[in-house]
C-alpha cells in the first residue's frame, strides 16, 4: 500500500502530461508549434486506438525485439562479469583491455550497425552483437568498481587467516560486487532497447524498430507512436523484473 501510495504524484504528473497532449494534438497547438500538419502529431487517444487496433502487428514485432533484446543482453551480461573478474584479478589484463573497453563506446552505434549488417547479414547475428557491445560497457565497469569496493582491511584480515586469492574473491569481493552488477544491468537493459531498434533500422524486415521505420514512410505516425510505447513498456518491464531479482538475491542489502 505505501509503495501504490509512492506512485502516485509520478502517476499524477503522468496523467497530467498526458491530459496536456491531448488538449494540445486535438486543438492543433502542437502542430502550429513545430509547424508540421495535424496528422503528424497524433493525439494519445488516437496512439491508444493504434494500440488496440495494431495489437496483433505490434505483437508480431515485439516478440521479435524481445527476443533480441534478451538474448543480446544474456550474451554482455556473461561477457561483462568475465571481463570485470579478469581485468580485477591481472594487472596485465586491466592494463591491456581496460583502454580497449572505454575506447569501444567512442564508436557510434549509428555508424557500427550498417557494417555489421554487412558483414554478418540480415539475420540476428548483428542484432545481438549491437545489444551486447551496447549493454557490455555498463555492466562490465559497473561489476569492477562493485569488486574493488571491498575494504582494504577485511582482505589483509583474510589473508592473514590463510585465505587464497579466490577464496577472497568468493566470499568477500563477489558479494559486495553484486549490488553494483545489478546496478549495471539496470542500466544496460533500459538502453538495450534502444540498440535493437538501431539494429532493426539498418537491416531487418521484422521487429519494432522495422514497424517504426515502415509506419513513419507510410506516414502512420499514431502507429510508429504506438510501437514507441510498446518498446517503452518492454524496457519498463525488464527493468523492474532486475529490480525484483536484485531484492531476492542481495537481501541483505534490499530488505
Amino acid at each position: 500500500m505505501s509503495r501504490a501510495r509512492s506512485l502516485l504524484p509520478a502517476g499524477a504528473v503522468l496523467v497530467g502530461l498526458l491530459a496536456a497532449w491531448e488538449l494540445a494534438a486535438r486543438t492543433g497547438v502542437l502542430a502550429s508549434l513545430f509547424s508540421i500538419e495535424d496528422f503528424l502529431v497524433p493525439s494519445p487517444s488516437e496512439i491508444a486506438e493504434a494500440l488496440w487496433s495494431d495489437r496483433e502487428l505490434l505483437a508480431e514485432d515485439a516478440w521479435v525485439t524481445l527476443r533480441e533484446v534478451v538474448l543480446g543482453f544474456g550474451l554482455a551480461l556473461a561477457a561483462g562479469l568475465s571481463f570485470a573478474v579478469l581485468i580485477h584479478l591481472s594487472e596485465t589484463a586491466r592494463r591491456a583491455l581496460y583502454p580497449l573497453l572505454v575506447a569501444s563506446q567512442t564508436i557510434p552505434i549509428v555508424v557500427l550497425a550498417p557494417v555489421l549488417v554487412v558483414i554478418l547479414g540480415f539475420g540476428i547475428g548483428p542484432k545481438l552483437v549491437i545489444v551486447g557491445l551496447i549493454c557490455f560497457f555498463p555492466i562490465t565497469v559497473n561489476t569492477l568498481d562493485g569488486l574493488r569496493s571491498v575494504d582494504p582491511d577485511l582482505i589483509k584480515m583474510m589473508r592473514t587467516l590463510g585465505a587464497g586469492r579466490l577464496q577472497i574473491l568468493r566470499r568477500a569481493e563477489a558479494p559486495s560486487a553484486l549490488p553494483y552488477a545489478f546496478s549495471g544491468a539496470k542500466i544496460a537493459v533500459a538502453v538495450a532497447v534502444i540498440g535493437a531498434v538501431f539494429a532493426e533500422f539498418s537491416g531487418s524486415d521484422s521487429g519494432l524498430g522495422h514497424l517504426i521505420e515502415i509506419a513513419n514512410s507510410q506516414l502512420l505516425t499514431a502507429r510508429a507512436f504506438a510501437a514507441v510505447v510498446v518498446l517503452s513498456a518492454m524496457a519498463i518491464g525488464l527493468f523492474g523484473l532486475l529490480s525484483l531479482l536484485e531484492r531476492k538475491v542481495v537481501f541483505w542489502r534490499t530488505g
